[in-house]
């Protein structure tokens, strides 16, 4: 048996190694915290934006109806944007999924099934098709032409000898001669 080349020697030992590998776990936690701490600044900030803070003491009653009809309103907007992008989302998780299908597909990879041969009789499988638009059994059989054979004239068997006594001398050329005719 034939070896490949020697494994070479790693040039950092293990201890080194470990180290490194901590430094970097601890470096990618840091990483991950400020991430957070920025989203949730954000947030806020966004949501300060969007959203005011609302003066409620000292209101009449139609004005805290206006504010609540306001309110309804921007929920009702946010709604229908909430509902498209989630349409959009479905909708191109669904072409994603076909792509990749297709992609599948090509690359010939697929394993068909063991399908399992099944008898299905013109009218069940019309139904099958059709639903129940087909109120009536369908022969068709009974729509093919019928084609009759004729049968091919057989000549009797008959004793041999009897033949070629009855072909010899001039009578049985005169009967070969009128049946050419």
């Amino acid at each position: 048996m034939s070896q490949g080349p020697p494994k070479a020697k790693p040039k950092i030992s293990a201890s080194r190694r470990l180290f490194l590998k901590t430094k970097l776990l601890k470096k990618a936690m840091t990483m991950l915290d400020n991430e957070k701490e920025f989203r949730q600044d954000e947030r806020q900030r966004i949501l300060g934006e969007k959203v005011p803070v609302l003066q409620l003491s000292g209101m009449s009653v139609q004005d805290l109806q206006n504010i609540c009809k306001e309110l309804h309103h921007k929920i009702d907007v946010v709604d229908e944007e909430r509902y498209d992008i989630a349409s959009k989302v479905t909708k191109n998780e669904r072409e994603i999924q076909d792509l990749s299908q297709k992609i599948f597909e090509l690359k010939g990879k697929m394993k068909r099934p063991n399908l399992k041969r099944v008898r299905v009789s013109a009218d069940a499988m019309l139904g099958a098709l059709l639903g129940s638009k087909v109120k009536e059994s369908v022969d068709f059989k009974a729509n093919l032409k019928t084609v009759k054979k004729e049968e091919e004239k057989k000549e009797e068997v008959t004793d041999w000898r009897k033949n070629v006594d009855a072909m010899s001398g001039m009578e049985g050329r005169k009967k070969l001669f009128n049946s050419g005719q």
